[in-house]
């Protein structure tokens, strides 16, 4: 099971992490973790909102359910969606995380915002959701059954208004476990995956399609490629080779592997960064210079930065000041 932890620009959701509750937020204190996603879309400017009616418990809130067995979060949320009303969506912006009791048991709800267009059709399953409502944000306020599902709903609300809600994923990949340095004796940049790492490929891979980037860059070195190989054989994507970001290139020449990311980060879209350990500083000193300093508080600050096969999403808006408007981190999957 993956751990994530969600921070946005927000002040009350980034005291809600650090606050003396915040380890509570976490995978490891909850008797249940859920996920799940505001769907919404403009009409003729004005912000709209998907509601759910759930038959079971007859509330209106929003769609989510519970973690299958070895599911990442992120991963959890898109299903839930696709399950309940037949939407087929990827995440935009993390939303505020809701937690509260359940018959004795502490419960936590991870939400995202999730772009739906117009055209796209919306199927309740008939079981865990019976009716849907497309409705203004305020309306959907007066909706909820839960007090606890207006936070996300308030985030969401703030991020249209800041123009925000259109932002693009920029995603940072740690590669997979490779086989260990002293058992290899070629090339370092032929030094490929062990096991546990095109495991770990397979579940990067599957937690990639949350965000559906799509373009993919990465260091040309073997255990690189290899760890975004699954995800862009599956979408049929071409992979772009940066060799200022192989381990080798950046110790030599930090200053150009700042640049490389540099530039990537200015093509403002959707895309995957993979990169080796020790080049991780370097990057995360260009999205450190490029959000505000309390949401650079989240960035990793010491080695190892993240475990082999770990990710941090950030997005970005073009134009604005700071430009990263929110951080993601989670970690990656272990056997």
């Amino acid at each position: 099971m993956t751990e994530s932890n969600v921070h946005r620009a927000l002040d009350r959701v980034l005291e809600l992490h650090r606050s003396s509750d915040a380890e509570e937020i976490r995978l490891g204190h909850f008797d249940i973790i859920a996920a799940g996603a505001i769907p919404w879309r403009l009409e003729h400017g004005k912000l709209r909102v998907l509601v759910i009616h759930r038959p079971k418990y007859d509330d209106w809130s929003w769609p989510k359910g519970k973690l299958d067995d070895g599911e990442a979060i992120a991963e959890c949320a898109v299903r839930e969606v696709r399950e309940e009303i037949g939407l087929q969506i990827t995440l935009g912006l993390p939303l505020a995380a809701t937690a509260y009791s359940v018959k004795q048991r502490t419960k936590v709800v991870y939400y995202w915002a999730a772009a739906a267009d117009s055209e796209a059709e919306v199927i309740p399953d008939g079981s865990e959701c019976d009716e849907v409502r497309w409705v203004s944000a305020k309306q959907a306020m007066g909706m909820l059954s839960n007090p606890s599902d207006a936070a996300p709903l308030l985030d969401l609300i703030a991020a249209h208004k800041e123009g925000h809600l259109e932002a693009k994923p920029f995603i940072l990949v740690r590669h997979a476990k490779a086989k260990p340095r002293s058992k290899w004796t070629r090339a370092e940049g032929d030094r490929p995956l062990a096991a546990t790492g095109r495991r770990q490929a397979q579940a990067v891979s599957r937690l990639l399609e949350a965000w559906g980037p799509g373009h993919v860059a990465s260091s040309p070195w073997m255990r690189c490629v290899q760890t975004v190989a699954p995800y862009v054989t599956v979408n049929q994507l071409k992979l772009s080779t940066v060799r200022a970001v192989t381990e080798h290139a950046a110790h030599r020449h930090p200053k150009r592997a700042a640049k490389a990311v540099q530039k990537l980060l200015d093509k403002n879209r959707s895309q995957v960064l993979c990169t080796h350990r020790p080049v991780l500083p370097t990057v995360l000193k260009v999205l450190k210079d490029s959000t505000s300093a309390k949401i650079a508080e989240v960035l990793p600050a010491k080695d190892p930065y993240l475990d082999p096969g770990g990710v941090i999403v950030a997005h970005q808006i073009p134009g604005a000041t700071p430009r990263i408007i929110s951080l993601e981190i989670h970690t990656p999957y272990h056997d």
